[in-house]
Parts: structure tokens; C-alpha cells; sequence
């Protein structure tokens, strides 16, 4: 039923992605590399996003006392065990992975890309955080190996993005998102679901914006409640509420319907650490969330589009 899959996925996977790109398994290799955020150090805010732990989303990382190679070797004997012959992706994960001087980021990410079986770098960054002279080098990047920039939008709403702190407006995202495509690098946007105040057709609607644009993959998450964050305090506090799962459920097999079939859902649900995580507890429960959108997906006779089609 549906074009890019050979699954019972009816949605296009990063999986099915890698494999038919590389011809091959392809691995990612999450990797801490120590950088910080704009929003964090005070150039443009600080404290950061109000969800983001510590380690800015980077607990599935190398260890940060680790250098890179020994992160990513570490990483890599273990996939290797469950996927022998795979490639693998330099994934730079946690903060904001493009907040240095370019000859820093040179040498973290060359390091990786000299590493046996590695066939390109996942970045992930900020709109706000690719100067002149970092956006040249990453073009340079791009012609010798294949690149994807992950930009954080989370919303496209206003009044949301100041309550995170996010601390840049949609326009800067929008410029950079159009300022990468037109130099043919690969951009995948996160947005999350369930955020303070919004409702469901909010949510729904950054969707449709993204679909506008020329986007290549999108990573969807639920918004996690983690310990020692500003987003925790409110919770305690009984400032919001989470939406269930049922609702996440939902709202993802919805906003599948929306995207273009050719955009690559490379994260549908997040992984939380359990040690941090506060809520939604069901988070934990990844393998179940993935069955259950399929469930809904078949239920509905739907897929990734489909509303595209009308």
C-alpha cells in the first residue's frame, strides 16, 4: 500500500531509508561532544530549553569523559554484535553541535568521519547557530560525505517557543532550513508533541508548515518530563497537563497523514532515560507505542499522505 516500505510499516522509516541509500544495514552512533547552546551560555538566553536535561538530550550519548573515537568505538562493538557488516552514522546529539569555532568542528567532526565504516554525520544544532563561515564549511562537508543537519524547531508557535525558551522565531528557521536546501544538504527538523497549552490542532499545524517546506526527514517526540529542569518544576506545580497516550497515539498517526510520503520519520516516539524520566511513565514502553501506531495506521486504512491524496 504504501511506496516506501517493505514492511507492515506504512510510514517511511529511517530503516527502509539507510537500506535502500547504502544497501546495507546503517547504524547510528550517538556521540557527546561537549558543546554547549546559545541558549544556555547567554548569548541569546539562558537556562536553556525548559525540558532539556543536563546533558542536552544526549543521555543515550558517549560518555562526555571519553574522548570521540573511544565513544564511538564503544558504541559501535555493540552494534556490531546485533548488526554485523552495518555502516554507521556519526550522530553528534547532545547541545547544540555547531556552537564553535569551525576549527573545532573540524577536528570532532573529521575525527569520526576518518573511522572505519562510517558513511556520513548526523548534526544536530540550532538555526540560530550556523555562522557564515560554519555554513561554508558544512557545504564543504557535504560533497565528501553524506550529511544531514538536525535543526530543533519543537513548534512553530509563538507564544510556545518563548514559554520553552527556545529564544529564536520561526523566521531565522525558516531562512535556514531554504539556505541548506538551496546548497542540497539534507535537513531533518524535531518538532514535539504535547507541549504547555498546546492543543491538538496546534500540533497538527507545525506539521503542515513543515510540510511546505522542503524538509528530508522529521523526528517526533512526546514532551518528556525530566528531573532538575524548569519544565519539572511546573509539573509539580500542576501548571499543564500531559497529554495520554491514547492522545499521543493520535495525534502521530494524524500528523503522518499530513507529510509528504517522500519525508523520512526518523524518530516517531522518544527514549527517555529512566533514571530521569518523571513522566509520562508509558514512554518506556517504546516497542508497544511503535505496534500501537501501526494498530491505529492499519485501523484507520491509512498511511503516511494519505490525506495528501484528497
Amino acid at each position: 500500500m504504501f511506496k516506501y516500505s517493505d514492511s507492515n510499516k506504512r510510514y517511511h522509516t529511517l530503516d527502509y531509508f539507510y537500506r535502500h541509500k547504502f544497501h546495507c544495514k546503517v547504524a547510528k552512533v550517538s556521540l557527546n561532544a561537549g558543546f554547549t547552546c546559545p541558549n544556555i551560555d547567554g548569548k541569546v538566553g539562558t537556562g536553556g530549553c525548559i525540558y532539556c536535561s543536563k546533558l542536552g538530550s544526549g543521555e543515550f550519548g558517549g560518555n562526555l569523559n571519553d574522548d570521540l573515537v573511544t565513544q564511538f568505538n564503544k558504541i559501535k562493538k555493540i552494534m556490531l554484535k546485533k548488526w554485523p557488516n552495518s555502516k554507521f552514522i556519526g550522530y553528534f546529539q547532545a547541545h547544540t553541535n555547531t556552537y564553535a569555532p569551525v576549527k573545532t568542528l573540524k577536528e570532532k567532526y573529521e575525527t569520526i568521519l576518518a573511522q572505519d565504516g562510517v558513511v556520513g554525520l548526523n548534526i544536530a544544532t540550532r538555526a540560530d547557530a550556523i555562522t557564515d563561515e560554519c555554513f561554508d564549511y558544512l557545504c564543504q562537508l557535504n560533497k565528501k560525505t553524506f550529511l544531514t543537519i538536525e535543526l530543533g524547531l519543537q513548534t512553530i508557535h509563538g507564544k510556545t517557543s518563548t514559554l520553552i525558551n527556545r529564544c529564536h522565531d520561526l523566521a531565522c528557521f525558516e531562512q535556514m532550513v531554504k539556505k541548506l536546501k538551496k546548497h542540497h544538504i539534507n535537513v531533518v527538523v524535531h518538532i514535539i508533541n504535547g507541549l504547555p497549552y498546546e492543543t491538538r490542532e496546534m500540533m497538527i499545524g507545525t506539521v503542515r508548515y513543515l510540510n511546505k517546506l522542503d524538509i528530508d526527514g522529521i523526528k517526533i517526540h512526546m514532551l518528556s518530563v525530566i528531573k532538575d529542569t524548569k519544565l519539572a518544576k511546573m509539573y509539580e506545580n500542576h501548571e499543564f497537563n500531559l497529554i495520554t497516550r491514547e492522545e499521543y497515539i493520535d495525534i502521530v498517526c494524524d500528523e503522518l497523514e499530513e507529510l509528504k510520503p517522500e519525508v523520512v520519520i526518523h524518530r516517531i516516539t522518544a527514549s527517555p532515560d529512566k533514571e530521569t524520566l518523571i513522566e509520562p511513565l508509558w514512554l518506556n514502553d517504546k516497542i508497544t507505542i511503535l505496534n500501537d501506531i501501526d494498530k491505529e495506521l492499519k485501523n484507520r486504512n491509512s498511511y503516511q499522505g494519505k490525506r495528501l491524496d484528497k
